[in-house]
C-alpha cells in the first residue's frame, strides 16, 4: 500500500480530494492532515471517516516537530499539499499569518519530505496546489498560461507565490520531484460561507444584504469542486515531475452577472417574486489591490492529461444552491459568533 499525505483535508477542496482519493484508491493509505482553523471541518469528511484506509491526523504546518514526526513515523511516499491560508481579505487585515502557514509551512513539509527520502526518489512525488493569483491581474483580453510571469498582488497570492517558488527551488537545488498547479476559483459544497457564492446564498435565503465590492465588474473564471479534485487525481498519476499544470473552467463571470444570476435562481427556488433577491445587492467600499480579471489557459491539461470540467457552470450552480438549502445546520454550525463579527467588520456599506 501506498502511503499518501494530504494536507489541509478538512477544508474546502480538500475534503473533495480525500473523499475521491479514499473512495477510489482502497490499496491507498490516505492520511489526512488538518490543523482544523476555522474554515476546516471534519463534518465535510465524515462519509468516509471510518474506511480502513483512512486516517485523521490532527496538526499543524507549521509545527516543525510535529511534521517531521509523522514523516518519520508514516514514511509518505506523495504529498498532496493544499493546506493554507487562503481568503484574500483576511490577508490584508493579517499578512503575517499568511506568511507563516503559506510560505513556512510549506517549506516545513519540503523538508521533511527531503530528509525522509535523502533522494531515492522513485516512485514518490510532491504535489503542491497553488492558485492563478499568483499571476497578478488581467485586461480585457488574455489568459493566464504556465509561462505567465508571477505578479502577485495581495499578501495571500504574495504568500502563495513565494511557496510555488520554494517548491520549485527544492527540485532544482535537492532533486525533490514535485509538480505545481494553479487554479481558477472553485465553487462547490462545504465550502466557508467568507467566499462569494456560498455568502450569498446564505444571505438570499435570510434575507440579508449583498455585499459587492467597488462596481462589481471583476471577472473571476470559475470551476467546479469536485472537477477540480479530478483534476487532481490527474495530476497526480499522470503529471510529469517538474511542470506546471494551469487548472480552469472555461467559465468567466463577472462578480455582479454573477450575483444577478444566484438572485433569479435562488428566487424560483424558494417561491419568491423575480427581482425580490437582487434588491439585497449593495455595494460596499472595494478592497486594496483588487485584481481585475483572472482567466485560464487550461490546453496543457487537456492535451497532455486529457482533463477538462465534466459539470457545466448552470448545473454545478444549481446543483450547489441545493446543497446549501438542504444542509442548513452545516451552514449553522460554521457561522459562529467569530465569524460574524469578521463579516460584519469586513463589509461596511459605503
Amino acid at each position: 500500500m501506498r502511503n499518501i499525505l494530504i494536507t489541509g483535508g478538512a477544508g474546502f477542496i480538500g475534503g473533495h480530494v480525500v473523499r475521491l482519493m479514499v473512495q477510489k484508491y482502497p490499496d491507498y493509505r490516505i492520511y489526512n492532515l488538518d490543523k482544523l482553523t476555522y474554515a476546516g471541518n471534519l463534518e465535510n469528511i465524515a462519509d468516509v471517516s471510518a474506511l480502513p484506509n483512512y486516517r485523521f491526523l490532527h496538526g499543524d504546518i507549521c509545527d516543525v516537530e510535529y511534521v517531521n514526526r509523522i514523516f518519520n513515523e508514516y514514511s509518505f511516499e506523495g504529498v498532496i499539499h493544499l493546506a493554507a491560508e487562503s481568503h484574500v481579505d483576511r490577508s490584508i487585515s493579517d499578512p503575517l499569518a499568511f506568511a507563516k502557514t503559506n510560505i513556512l509551512g510549506t517549506i516545513n513539509l519540503l523538508d521533511a519530505f527531503k530528509s525522509l527520502w535523502k533522494g531515492q526518489w522513485e516512485n514518490k512525488l510532491f504535489y503542491h496546489i497553488s492558485t492563478d493569483e499568483v499571476y497578478g491581474s488581467l485586461g480585457e483580453s488574455g489568459l493566464f498560461t504556465e509561462d505567465t510571469p508571477y505578479d502577485p498582488n495581495s499578501p495571500y497570492s504574495a504568500s502563495k507565490a513565494s511557496s510555488d517558488h520554494f517548491v520549485r527551488a527544492y527540485g532544482e537545488t535537492y532533486g525533490l520531484p514535485y509538480i505545481i498547479s494553479n487554479c481558477s476559483n472553485n465553487y462547490g459544497p462545504n465550502q466557508f460561507p467568507e467566499k462569494l457564492i456560498p455568502l450569498c446564498i446564505h444571505n438570499i435565503e435570510q434575507n440579508e444584504p449583498l455585499p459587492i465590492y467597488g462596481d462589481g465588474q471583476y471577472t473571476r473564471d470559475w470551476l467546479f469542486v469536485i472537477d477540480h479534485a479530478m483534476a487532481i487525481d490527474q495530476i497526480f498519476h499522470k503529471g510529469e515531475v517538474g511542470e506546471t499544470y494551469n487548472v480552469g473552467g472555461h467559465n468567466e463571470w463577472q462578480n455582479i452577472d454573477l450575483v444577478r444570476l444566484m438572485c433569479e435562481m435562488m428566487d424560483r427556488k424558494l417561491g419568491r417574486k423575480q427581482g425580490h433577491s437582487a434588491a439585497l445587492i449593495h455595494f460596499v467600499t472595494d478592497r486594496p489591490g483588487h485584481d481585475k480579471r483572472y482567466a485560464i489557459d487550461a490546453t496543457k491539461i487537456d492535451k497532455t492529461l486529457g482533463w477538462k470540467p465534466i459539470l457545466t457552470f448552470e448545473k454545478g450552480l444549481d446543483q450547489t444552491i441545493d446543497w446549501y438549502l438542504n444542509h442548513k445546520e452545516w451552514l449553522t454550525n460554521v457561522t459562529s459568533g467569530a465569524y460574524r463579527q469578521y463579516y460584519n467588520k469586513q463589509y461596511q456599506a459605503q
